[in-house]
C-alpha cells in the first residue's frame, strides 16, 4: 500500500540562492543554507517540507541542481536527528515523460512524495476527463506516490474539480491534494467526500488564512510559505484547529491565532516568494536579500516591511 502523508503543517520552501558573483548570468543555488533552514523547520514543530514547488522555483533550475538541492537536504536532516522527516517534491511538468523522470530523481534524492502539478499549459482546453487520464498514467508509473496540485494560478486558470478528485482519489498511488486556491467549498466538498477515503487520501491547502476552517472539516493541514518563518504560531493553530474533542479554551485561543494568521497571510499574497524570503531573513535570520533568478530578482521596497511591523509582532507573541 502507498505510504500516506501525515497530517500537519508543511512549508513550501523558497530555494536559497548564493549572491551572484561578479561575471556570472545568475545565482549559485545554496544548499547549505536550504538546509539549514530546514532543519530549522523540523526543530520548530513543522510536519514536513514542500521542496522544489512553485515557491521553490523549480522550473528556474536544471536536473542536476534539483537532485543535489534534495538529496543535500535529506542528508542534512538525517544528520540533525531527523531521519525518515517528511519531503513531497514538486513536480511542474506537463510532459508524462517529465513528470516521471522527476519523480524518479525525487525518490533517488530520498523524497517520500511527489507533489505533482495540474498540467495547465492550455488551461481551460484541458478537460477533466483529460487531467483524470493525466494523473492516472502518472501514478500508474510513479516510484512514488503523489498529490495532485492545483494552482490555477500558474496554470492558466486551470481548477481540478471536486468529482476529479473523487475519481482520482480511488487510485492508490494518489494520497492526497493541495489546492492552491480560495473556493474553500471545494476543499470541504473533497475533504468530507463521502466517497473517499480520508485515511487514504489526504487534503491540504495552499492558503494559511483557511486553516481553521478547512481542518475543522477534515482536511490534513497545510502547505503555508508564512510558516517558514513563522512556524510554531502556524503549527499551534494547527494543533487547536485540529484537537478532538475541542474545548472552549482551545476554541478562543483558534480564534485569536486564526485571525492573527489570516492578517500576516496578506502580507504573503501582496509580496509573494520575495515577501517570504525577506520574512526568513528577517525573522529567522538565513538567506539574503537578492531574491531568486530572474525574474524573481531583487527585493520588497524598504519601507514594506515596517508597514507590516505591527502584524509580524503579533505573530511572534506565541
Amino acid at each position: 500500500m502507498a505510504r500516506i502523508p501525515p497530517p500537519g503543517v508543511y512549508v513550501p520552501s523558497p530555494t536559497f540562492f548564493k549572491p551572484l558573483s561578479p561575471g556570472a548570468y545568475q545565482p549559485e543555488v545554496d544548499v547549505t543554507t536550504q538546509s539549514e533552514h530546514s532543519v530549522f523547520l523540523a526543530k520548530n514543530g513543522v510536519h514536513g517540507l514542500v521542496l522544489l514547488g512553485s515557491t521553490g522555483e523549480a522550473i528556474h533550475l536544471n536536473r542536476k541542481e534539483r537532485k543535489d538541492l534534495l538529496s543535500g537536504v535529506r542528508k542534512s536532516l538525517d544528520e540533525a536527528g531527523f531521519p525518515d522527516y517528511p519531503i513531497m517534491a514538486g513536480v511542474l511538468v506537463n510532459a508524462v515523460d517529465e513528470a516521471l523522470e522527476w519523480l524518479q530523481d525525487s525518490k533517488d534524492a530520498g523524497c517520500q512524495w511527489g507533489l505533482v502539478l495540474a498540467p495547465g499549459y492550455f488551461g481551460g482546453a484541458a478537460s477533466q476527463q483529460g487531467l483524470i487520464e493525466w494523473y492516472t498514467t502518472v501514478a500508474d508509473k510513479s516510484p512514488i506516490p503523489i498529490l495532485i496540485y492545483n494552482y490555477p494560478g500558474v496554470t492558466n486558470g486551470l481548477l481540478v474539480t471536486p468529482e476529479s478528485y473523487e475519481k482520482l482519489a480511488a487510485h492508490p498511488n494518489i494520497v492526497g491534494c493541495k489546492m492552491s486556491h480560495g473556493n474553500v467549498s471545494y476543499h470541504v466538498q473533497v475533504s468530507t467526500s463521502p466517497v473517499i477515503d480520508h485515511e487514504k487520501f489526504r487534503v491540504y491547502s495552499g492558503f494559511g488564512q483557511q486553516l481553521g476552517p478547512i481542518v475543522t472539516f477534515n482536511a490534513a493541514g497545510v502547505i503555508d510559505g508564512l510558516a517558514s518563518f513563522f512556524p510554531k504560531t502556524v503549527v499551534r493553530l494547527f494543533e487547536l484547529a485540529s484537537k478532538r474533542p475541542i474545548d472552549d479554551a482551545a476554541i478562543n485561543e483558534a480564534r485569536v491565532l486564526q485571525y492573527r494568521v489570516s492578517r500576516a497571510e496578506e502580507y504573503i499574497g501582496r509580496w509573494g516568494i520575495l515577501g517570504i524570503r525577506e520574512g526568513i531573513y528577517r525573522v529567522v535570520g538565513l538567506g539574503n536579500l537578492e531574491g531568486g533568478r530572474g525574474p524573481l530578482r531583487g527585493k520588497i521596497p524598504d519601507s514594506a516591511w515596517d508597514e507590516w511591523a505591527h502584524v509580524m509582532k503579533a505573530m511572534s507573541e506565541l
